[in-house]
């Protein structure tokens, strides 16, 4: 019978000593049975491997390693959790399956698994299970073709736009890339590879501008709605943020000083473990003043929401979809103010658009854009290209020189 052990990997120093690498550093309990740790940018995963006994093995994630929080047994586990949950795993037959039974829905319940322990966007995985068929999730791994996952991207065309299809087609991407990665028996990674290739020109259509003023029109129609929503909508339209960064905010992250600033928490987005940090970005006096009379009833408590429900509540993830068609209908916009976009087309996600469009326009340098926005210089060019050539134009032409045009301007007509 497998028993639990002593080892290196009991020592969060040791541990933490190792390099970040993809494959894991395992242990062997015995009867076939292993835990493995893999160190991550961020805190490590606890993993089990099961021996098939025909030389080969089955792998999955159990939970996230205590190397920064402390163990609860569940999603954080400490080493002695760690072999204990490996060891029950490993009893129950359906839950380590041979490559040739691990299906779709398999991988994707062990990419769910992966996302809580490194806290990432648990939406990456109920968008597929929203769209997936029976069938698809189903089949065996091993089993599929590029035929059979172009047939499914294809067809969320029909349901979805093109941008949303390539983020639903990247999730089940990275679930069946985990699947692989974590048995050496799932071969046909250029399966996914090909068949779930992304649509071209998915990205410009979503890019929705909006003029100042519209943006000011929409930020009093969300103050019609609720003075708490009325807050969220101003700091999303001035910083440019996402909604879940938003959401994330706390008292402490109003910093002190004379130039006002909000400590922006780090978005999820991105690949592997992405370590949450927080970047100052500048607010107008105004806001700040809004701010501070807001959060006066929790003044000195700095783990509490900066902004929160007109309850008290903090915001949760889709609260704000219905309040804000609701505010964009207040704006009461006119179609040529808008153009060429429809009042439907105007998504809170407009308001990032917005100011990134807007700081571009303004002569900021891209790279601060970027920074600003939790982005990077390829995904804003990529983007926002159009954006770019106006921006590169009027940069250009502050350094034009124009022979006729120079002379002309020190040249006063004189009266016959």
């Amino acid at each position: 019978m497998a028993r639990a052990k002593a080892s290196p990997l009991g020592i969060k120093k040791t541990r933490l000593g190792y390099p970040v690498a993809k494959k894991p550093n395992f242990e062997s309990l015995g009867d076939g049975v292993s835990v493995g740790y893999r160190r991550n940018a961020g805190a490590g995963t606890w993993i089990v491997r099961k021996a098939d006994g025909k030389g080969g093995s089955t792998q999955r994630v159990i939970g996230a390693a205590d190397d920064f929080e402390d163990a609860d047994g569940e999603r954080v586990l400490s080493w002695a959790q760690a072999q204990a949950k490996a060891l029950e795993a490993a009893q129950k037959e359906e839950s380590v399956s041979p490559a040739s039974r691990i299906t779709v829905a398999d991988a994707m319940d062990a990419y769910e698994g992966d996302l809580t322990a490194r806290k990432g966007d648990l939406g990456n995985v109920r968008r597929i299970r929203l769209h997936i068929p029976p069938k698809l999730a189903e089949k065996a791994v091993v089993d599929l073709t590029a035929a059979d996952l172009r047939k499914w991207r294809d067809g969320l065309l029909a349901l979805l736009a093109p941008a949303t299809v390539n983020r639903t087609a990247n999730g089940l991407r990275a679930a069946l890339e985990l699947a692989a990665r974590h048995n050496e028996r799932i071969t046909n990674t250029s399966t996914w590879k090909h068949g779930l290739a992304g649509l071209p020109d998915a990205e410009e259509s979503r890019n929705v501008i909006l003029s100042d003023a519209v943006v000011k029109a929409i930020i009093d129609g969300a103050y019609k709605q609720s003075p708490e929503f009325g807050l969220l909508v101003e700091v999303a339209a001035v910083t440019g943020s996402r909604y879940s960064q938003i959401a994330g905010l706390r008292v402490g992250d109003m910093l002190p000083g004379k130039d006002q600033r909000l400590n922006m928490p780090t978005s999820k987005k991105g690949k592997g473990a992405k370590k949450m940090l927080r970047r100052p970005v500048p607010i107008p006096a105004s806001l700040a003043v809004k701010l501070t009379e807001a959060i006066m009833d929790r003044k000195g408590n700095e783990d509490a929401a900066l902004l929160v429900k007109p309850g008290g509540a903090p915001w949760k993830r889709a609260d704000h979809t219905r309040l804000f068609k609701r505010a964009v209908t207040a704006a009461e916009l006119k179609a040529e103010a808008i153009a060429p976009y429809t009042v439907e087309d105007i998504t809170l996600y407009a308001l990032r658009h917005s100011s990134i469009v807007r700081g571009l326009l303004r002569g900021v340098p891209v790279r601060v854009v970027a920074v600003q926005h939790d982005t990077s210089v390829v995904m804003i060019e990529r983007s926002y290209s159009v954006h770019l050539a106006d921006h590169a134009d009027a940069l250009a032409r502050l350094g034009m020189l124009d022979v006729d045009g120079d002379a002309k301007s020190n040249v006063v007509p004189l009266r016959a």
